[in-house]
């Protein structure tokens, strides 16, 4: 179950570290959770593409059982998401690219939501385990949501920068 989030926790954690050791690239927590994500959605994304012979993820036909009836074509669309999953995987780790891939991504989450639900409700299992309980699932997609669009610099960083905060004290020193 917590299979799909160490893809994002243990890259990010690993990038931030080196960043803090001196590789300049990683020197924020924001560009670590941008190719912590990015790790995650290569990740996911692979498994659009991968055979039933492959038994460390999820296959495409794991996936495409998780398509709502609704859907037409679902091996299509299982394909199309794994394009889009891996496009914006690469789209993160390029800063002058990074917002608009986090908000695709953002929005791709959303469009995948009917996916899960319909996973977790009719127990379809993923490389022959469970289905992800749906208490789980949701609040998880929420999660990477919210991350998409806090990389992309949607969302406001977590706490005021430095400059910010002593540009407020200068004012308030006036």
């Amino acid at each position: 179950m917590f299979d799909t989030l160490m893809l994002f926790v243990i890259p990010t954690l690993v990038l931030r570290l080196l960043g803090l050791i001196g590789v300049r690239r990683f020197g924020t927590w924001r560009v670590s959770a941008a190719h912590g994500l990015a790790f995650l959605f290569t990740m996911t994304g692979l498994a659009h593409f991968a055979p039933d012979s492959v038994t460390v993820m999820p296959s495409h036909n794991d996936l495409a059982a998780m398509v709502p009836s609704f859907v037409p074509f679902a091996d299509f669309a299982v394909y199309a998401t794994g394009v889009l999953e891996l496009a914006g995987a690469v789209g993160l780790v390029m800063t002058g690219t990074r917002r608009w891939a986090g908000l695709g991504l953002a929005a791709l989450l959303v469009i995948m939501i009917p996916a899960n639900i319909y996973a977790a409700l009719n127990d379809i299992p993923l490389n022959g385990e469970a289905a992800t309980p749906l208490w789980f699932r949701i609040p998880e997609q929420i999660v990477y949501f919210a991350l998409a669009l806090w990389v992309s610099g949607v969302l406001p960083a977590l706490r005021p920068h430095r400059d910010t905060a002593d540009t407020h004290a200068a004012v308030a020193a006036r």
